[in-house]
C-alpha cells in the first residue's frame, strides 16, 4: 500500500479531551468552508435510495462533522423529510451531544463511546465515516468493511484527499499552510471558547497539532489501489463496492459499500 500509517494525536487516549475538542471544531469549520456537505450529500443520497434506508449511524464524528449539514442538503435538496442521523465516537464531545440531543428530533448524539470496529447488529442504516476512515491500520480498515457486509448494511467512506500526490512534497508544504490557514479559521469555530484562543493566538498548540494532523492525514489516506487491496478478499455476490473521485483541483475520494 502507498498509505503510511504515521501516528495522529487524536489518536491517542491520553490526549487532552478538551484539546480534541478544539481541533474537531476546526475540522467542522474547514468542511464548511470546503463544501463538503453538497458534495457528500449527492452521494449519501444515492446511497439512501439504493439502500432503501433512513437512517444513518455516523462514526467517529467528533465535533459534528459535515453530517448535520448534510442532513440540511438532504432536507432542503433532494426532499428527504424522514432522515435519522445519529452520530458517534470513540471520544464522545459531550458539549456537541448536549446540544445536538436538545436542538432536534432527527438528528442525535451518543454519548458512549462508540468503538468502530465493533459496531453491532442493533444500530441500523447506512455507516458514514467522512474523513475518518485514515485513522484505521489495514486490519481494522477490513475489519470495518467486513462487519458492514457481514450485517448487510449500507456503509459510505468518504476522504478530502485522494493521497495521489508525492508523499515527501506533500508532507513538507501541508504543515505550514495547514498551520496558518488554522489561524485563520479559529474565528469561525463555535463555540467559542478561551481554550481555543488562548492556545491558538498565545501559546500555539491547538495549530501545531491541528497541522501535525492535517499533514499526516494525507499520508494515512487509503489509495483507490489500496481500497481494492482491502475489499479483493471480501467480496461476495450479495454485495457491491464502488468507489472513485469528486472534485475538481482536490479530488475527493469515497467508497460505498451496498447490500444487492
Amino acid at each position: 500500500m502507498k498509505r503510511i500509517h504515521l501516528f495522529e494525536f487524536e489518536d491517542f487516549s491520553w490526549f487532552p479531551n478538551w484539546l480534541r475538542v478544539c481541533m474537531t471544531r476546526l475540522i467542522v469549520v474547514m468542511h464548511r468552508l470546503m463544501g463538503t456537505s453538497e458534495e457528500l450529500a449527492k452521494i449519501v443520497d444515492e446511497a439512501l435510495n439504493a439502500s432503501g434506508e433512513t437512517k444513518i449511524m455516523d462514526l467517529c464524528s467528533g465535533s459534528g462533522g459535515p453530517m448535520p449539514e448534510v442532513v440540511q442538503v438532504l432536507e432542503e435538496k433532494y426532499n428527504r423529510k424522514n432522515v435519522e442521523l445519529t452520530l458517534s465516537d470513540l471520544y464522545p464531545n459531550l458539549t456537541a451531544a448536549e446540544r445536538f440531543n436538545s436542538e432536534k428530533d432527527n438528528i442525535s448524539y451518543e454519548t458512549q463511546p462508540v468503538d468502530v470496529t465493533k459496531i453491532g447488529t442493533d444500530k441500523q442504516g447506512l455507516r458514514t465515516m467522512i474523513c475518518s476512515f485514515h485513522h484505521m491500520k489495514p486490519e481494522a480498515a477490513k475489519q470495518i468493511l467486513q462487519s458492514a457486509q457481514n450485517d448487510q448494511q449500507p456503509i459510505c467512506i468518504f476522504e478530502i484527499s485522494d493521497n495521489s500526490a508525492p508523499i515527501l512534497p506533500a508532507l513538507i508544504l501541508s504543515f505550514p499552510i495547514t498551520f496558518l490557514m488554522c489561524l485563520f479559521i479559529t474565528p469561525l469555530a463555535r463555540p467559542m471558547t478561551w481554550q481555543q484562543l488562548v492556545f491558538t493566538y498565545l501559546i500555539p498548540i491547538i495549530p501545531i497539532c491541528y497541522a501535525w494532523d492535517g499533514s499526516i492525514s494525507n499520508v494515512r489516506t487509503y489509495t483507490l489501489k489500496d481500497l481494492d487491496e482491502l475489499i479483493n478478499d471480501i467480496q461476495t455476490d450479495n454485495y457491491k463496492w464502488e468507489k472513485g473521485t469528486i472534485g475538481g483541483r482536490m479530488k475527493k475520494m469515497y467508497l460505498t459499500g451496498m447490500p444487492v
